[in-house]
């Protein structure tokens, strides 16, 4: 499929700078129980979904950073970047990881139980807005959240973030994944593939409304499929 072919080599688009940059930097430090789950994954029908390990490697980077403790996940499929992020955080850290499909969550599940994490995710089965809601409701989680990864339906990314903001802690960061969508950003629209058109839209929307919010500080980098890092000031 032309997205697949589109995707696999992030937005470098060249194979052997791409295989370069995994064997250089990026393999050499991937965890084995990530190795392992990325294998797996790789044999979905819908794989391309899963997150890179560079753009895993660039989320553990800061989640070090900031001393992450209290995240949110917002779109898990099989569960890389999960199991990146509960490898990454101190023992005693949460994530509130949350997908409308636990059956895909659960092919990644063995991995992460075998990691010895499962105790630092609170899976929840649903779609994304009303958990966020529900946690709003309770004003102690005001601000109190570390981190969160959102890779998700695109046509809600921007309530995803409004509700985010008001969760994260001052200093804490949000990363928004596929951000310039296999390079879609910038063709015409008659000549984006079918398959990746209704999400263009909502990503170029998304893009100019981060762009424009004095409430945060962005950085959009062309790593994976295009991610932009946002800290709440």
């Amino acid at each position: 499929m032309e997205a697949d072919i589109l995707m696999d080599a992030g937005l470098l688009r060249n194979y052997d700078l791409y295989q370069y940059l995994l064997e250089t930097s990026v393999y050499p430090r991937e965890a084995d129980y990530l190795k392992e789950i990325r294998a797996l994954t790789s044999t979905h029908p819908m794989a391309v979904m899963g997150t890179n390990p560079d753009s895993g490697q660039l989320m553990a980077l800061f989640l070090k950073l900031i001393n992450a403790k209290r995240t949110i996940e917002i779109g898990v499929f099989t569960g890389y970047s999960l199991l990146l992020t509960a490898l990454t955080i101190p023992e005693d850290g949460k994530i509130t990881a949350i997908d409308p499909d636990r059956s895909s969550y659960e092919i990644g599940l063995p991995i992460i139980k075998k990691a010895g994490v499962e105790h630092k995710i609170d899976f929840v089965e649903s779609a994304a807005l009303p958990v966020l809601e529900k946690l709003l409701e309770d004003h102690d989680n005001h601000g109190t959240f570390d981190f969160a990864f959102v890779d998700a339906d695109k046509h809600n990314y921007v309530e995803y973030h409004e509700k985010l903001l008001r969760l994260l802690k001052p200093g804490g960061i949000v990363i928004y994944d596929n951000t310039l969508w296999a390079g879609t950003v910038t063709m015409p629209e008659d000549s984006v593939p079918p398959v990746l058109l209704p999400s263009r839209k909502p990503v170029m929307e998304l893009n100019k409304y981060l762009a424009a919010d004095t409430r945060i500080q962005i950085c959009q980098v062309p790593v994976g499929d295009g991610m932009t890092i946002c800290r709440r000031l």
